[in-house]
């Protein structure tokens, strides 16, 4: 005999069900328009990827970086984190960007928070959320040093997307400081960029961060890259050449 309560949840789980179940049709309806398109979309997309493009958002599923930025599948590679920051003990990040720099040798690095975002206007509050907090504490040391500029913005919403903006500027130095970026810039033109997404008019804002060399950061986050060749190259030239008999020796 079924209760009531079990019919509701027989209901529920109908309903939650056909949600689920509308993904996978969306899916095949996406693939079967992009082969209607071009007959060798995916196997052409099966063969690799080279993207220009690294982008660092936010998990916000109102910001997706290709649709926002009119992309295709391929054109950039995507990491995602809420409030999108870039912290020097995050592995999972530095993983991305290490594959992102040294094999696909990406030439942008884009940083883009949006406005109205809510890791943001949690960090700027004294409630405690939970886990997330040590997340966000960044945001709250980036509100620290800019407080008596946010303070004067009287509006609360002018300030939350202040402080959005600056926190994507310190992103930004954040991967300057890496040695990963300053690696490629020895070798390399790697361009940093600082963007700001606006959900109320779909438009990006470019904060003409300034970050395309080892230079533009403060001196003691700078890395010596040439200084690990050279201990290198001191310590095999240091090594006495064998003659005679003794390098006979040294081969057996």
């Amino acid at each position: 005999m079924i209760t009531l309560l079990m019919f509701n949840h027989l209901i529920k789980t109908k309903k939650m069900d056909k949600s689920y179940q509308s993904l996978i049709k969306g899916n095949q309806i996406y693939a079967e328009t992009k082969l209607l398109q071009d007959p060798d979309y995916f196997k052409n997309l099966s063969v690799g990827q080279k993207p220009d493009y690294l982008w660092i958002g936010c998990s916000d599923s109102r910001v997706p970086a290709n649709e926002i930025t009119n992309t295709s599948s391929g054109e950039i590679f995507v990491h995602r984190n809420i409030a999108n920051l870039v912290i020097h003990t995050d592995t999972n990040l530095l993983s991305v960007l290490e594959y992102a720099v040294k094999y696909i040798k990406v030439k942008h690095i884009i940083v883009c928070g949006h406005y109205g975002c809510g890791g943001i206007i949690a960090a700027m509050s004294n409630t405690h959320y939970g886990f997330v907090d040590n997340w966000l504490r960044s945001i709250k040391d980036t509100y620290h040093d800019n407080e008596n500029e946010l303070i004067a913005v009287a509006d609360s919403v002018a300030r939350a997307n202040r402080l959005c903006e600056l926190s994507v500027i310190e992103q930004v130095r954040n991967l300057a400081k890496t040695n990963i970026v300053q690696e490629a810039w020895a070798e390399r033109d790697l361009h940093l960029h600082g963007w700001v997404y606006g959900l109320s008019d779909g438009l990006i804002k470019d904060l003409a961060v300034i970050h395309n060399q080892k230079e533009d950061i403060n001196n003691i986050y700078r890395f010596d890259m040439m200084k690990p060749l050279l201990q290198t190259a001191i310590a095999n030239s240091a090594q006495p050449e064998l003659s005679g008999s003794a390098a006979e020796d040294k081969n057996h």
